[in-house]
Formats: structure tokens, sequence, C-alpha cells
């Protein structure tokens, strides 16, 4: 008993700096694009290590090393217009629109997976575009690009997540993920070599901002899949996917503490912002439900 109250403190440990992620968007004082190119190339090199150490340096091969690379790019966009939606506007905002990821999974899952449409979760999605209405309606000029790239960001935070839920039954995971934070890296890499600033200078910045993107890339990102990966065997997928759930509540409660946002935003916002988490909560119930009944009638089924 003692052992699953430490795996659920390490699971919100975990969602914890998650959620500080977004913080983490404002608090360094690099562009978008280079917070992203840091991230990846450190959390690439702290799980490399992690795989030299542990031997398991097999990496994809054939169609699942294509659709990794792929994955991989996209991973890339999402962090990068997830940041860009941060620093056009405020972290809650940032976290929020990204909270819609689910909305992207009901038609997406069905696309990628061969899994069948759900009406109940269409309809859910539907009442997350209201929520997005009431936080965004008053907003203007720089707030509406911030909604706009957030979207994007959910959007590919789908993608990334259906496609990585079908990649991982065939590929090892630590592997996977490699591949797409090396591919990321690369991509950006070759962006930077466009623009001519493929140099050290890429490297120059406060003490400060290197130990925050150290602690991005080590511990929000390498450390954090890892630990993930270990609590899920222990605690099931169901509990790990709806405590996920609360990082936006995190991030937001951050950004008040830390950042003073509640100074910023309109009352719209967190009616908004309610309305989406309840969906996103409600959803990740429902899910369970669905799982369970499906069990219980293969159960039966097999007796």
């Amino acid at each position: 008993m003692l052992q699953q109250y430490r795996y659920h403190f390490l699971l919100h440990l975990i969602i914890f700096m998650w959620g500080f992620t977004g913080i983490l968007g404002k608090l360094i004082h690099l562009d978008a694009l280079l917070i992203v190119w840091h991230r990846l190339w450190i959390a690439a090199l702290a799980l490399g290590i992690y795989m030299l150490l542990k031997k398991r340096m097999t990496l994809p091969k054939g169609k699942q090393l294509l659709w990794s690379i792929l994955v991989g790019l996209v991973v890339a966009l999402h962090w990068l217009t997830f940041y860009t939606s941060i620093q056009l506007s405020t972290a809650s905002l940032g976290i929020l629109c990204l909270s819609t990821t689910t909305l992207h999974v009901t038609w997406l899952e069905p696309l990628i997976m061969r899994k069948r449409f759900s009406w109940i979760e269409f309809a859910m999605g539907l009442l997350v575009i209201g929520g997005i209405y009431f936080v965004a309606h008053d907003f203007k000029g720089e707030e509406q690009k911030a909604v706009l790239f957030g979207l994007v960001s959910a959007l590919c935070a789908g993608i990334f997540s259906v496609a990585n839920g079908k990649l991982a039954q065939q590929t090892d995971t630590a592997a996977l993920s490699f591949t797409e934070l090396t591919t990321g890296f690369l991509a950006l890499s070759v962006v930077f070599v466009f623009q001519g600033k493929m140099s050290l200078d890429l490297f120059e910045m406060t003490q400060t901002d290197f130990y925050w993107l150290l602690f991005l890339g080590i511990l929000c990102t390498s450390f954090a899949f890892l630990a993930t990966i270990e609590i899920v065997k222990r605690l099931g997928a169901f509990s790990v996917s709806l405590s996920i759930n609360l990082e936006p509540i995190y991030t937001i409660l951050l950004a008040i503490v830390l950042l003073k946002e509640h100074k910023l935003l309109q009352n719209s916002f967190y009616w908004g912002a309610a309305m989406i988490l309840t969906v996103v909560l409600a959803n990740g119930i429902w899910k369970h439900k669905q799982r369970k009944i499906a069990n219980t009638n293969y159960g039966n089924a097999v007796q």
C-alpha cells in the first residue's frame, strides 16, 4: 500500500513538472525556437546516455523508423507552437489551448487506430469549442495569434499521442522517443542553418536560463518519460491518463502564484477554463467506464 502511495506521489510530481514547462516559456529569456532546440538536444542526450547504460540501443527500423522520424517533426512543431503561444500571451492560455488535444484525438483515433467513431466524444469536443469561445472571444491581436498557435499545438499533440500509441506496440518506447527527439533537434538545426544562425551564439544565455533548460530537458522530459512508463505498469493506464488531465490546473495555479497572471485575465477566461477542464475530466471517466464494460463483456464471452 505504501508503495502505491509512493507511485501516486511520483505521478503528481511529474504532472506538476509538466505543468511547470508552460511557466518556463515565460521564465527562460530565449525565443520559442531556441527553447525547443535546447530542450530537444538535452532530452535526447540524457535519454541516449540512459539507453547506453541499459544497453538498449536498438533503434526503430524500416517503416517504424520512417514513422518515428515523421512523428519527431510533429513533436518539434508541437513544442514550437506551444511556446510561441505562451510567449505571445500567457502560460494559462497556452496550456488551456493545449488541453483541447482530447478533441483532436476523438477524430484521429478512428482515422489512425481504426477505432469506432464516438458521437459522445464528438459532443464533448463541441463543448470544448464552446469553452474556447468563452476564453478567447474578447481577445485581439497577439492574443488571437496565441490562441491559433495553441490550437495548432494541440492538433500536433493529438497526432503525436495517437501515432505513438500505435508505434509503441511495435517499438521499444525509449528507442522511439530517442529517435523522435533527435529528429526534432536535427530538423530545427536545419532551420538555423538556413537562417545563417548555426553557431556557438546559440549557446549564449544567462546561467539561470541554462539551469532552467537543463531542468526542462532532463527532468521534465527524459526523466518524466521514463518514470511515467514505470508508473503506468504499477498504477494502470487509466489512473495515469486521468491524472495527467490535471496538468492545465497545475499550470494555471502556478501562473497565478509565480507570474501574477490573474491580473491579466478576464472572468470569461475562468468560465471557459472551467468548462474545458470539466469536459476533459468527464471524457477520461467516461472512457474508463467504457473500457470496464468492454472488459466485462469480453470476460463473459470467454466464460
